[in-house]
């Protein structure tokens, strides 16, 4: 257990932490599994702590209590198209569902925002008006797509 992380976000699952987590960490660079928790054979443990991109997660196999729902979500900034490809491709592999703006949920029930700099860059441009355009393209999209953000932020 890594005791130096004062905060972490903790997620709630049924069971499938351990899989989730190791699926997670090989997605992003500067991840890693750092503990489970207990880890007693064939069983699986109750708590798994895991960096995701530096930040630091533990993920509660808990039962059947709590359901994820998109009210929680990891925000994942991409830094160009074929980043924010792949990330997309991968978390929906497997039985995960897109959404609309640029969100996700994969398999185990997460819900995911993969969201290019671009993206952010556009929207937030001291230009309103190319600002809107941008937003207003973003609305009709499902993964993001940087090509046309910005040609909507041109006119």
């Amino acid at each position: 257990m890594n005791l130096q992380q004062k905060v972490r976000t903790c997620l709630w699952f049924e069971k499938g932490g351990l899989e989730a987590a190791k699926f997670y960490i090989s997605l992003l660079p500067d991840s890693r599994l750092e503990s489970e928790y207990p880890t007693e054979a064939g069983k699986e443990p109750l708590t798994v702590e895991f960096t995701l991109a530096g930040a630091p997660y533990q993920i509660l196999n808990g039962g059947p209590h709590y359901k994820l729902t998109p009210a929680a979500s990891i925000s994942v900034l991409t830094e160009d198209q074929a980043e924010t490809d792949r990330l997309w491709d991968a978390l929906l592999a497997d039985g995960g569902e897109e959404s609309m703006c640029g969100w996700l949920s994969d398999r185990f029930g997460v819900s995911w925002q993969i969201v290019p700099k671009a993206l952010m860059r556009a929207v937030t441009s001291s230009d309103r008006v190319s600002a809107e355009r941008a937003l207003q393209a973003m609305y009709d999209m499902r993964k993001i797509d940087i090509a046309a953000i910005e040609a909507a932020a041109k006119g």
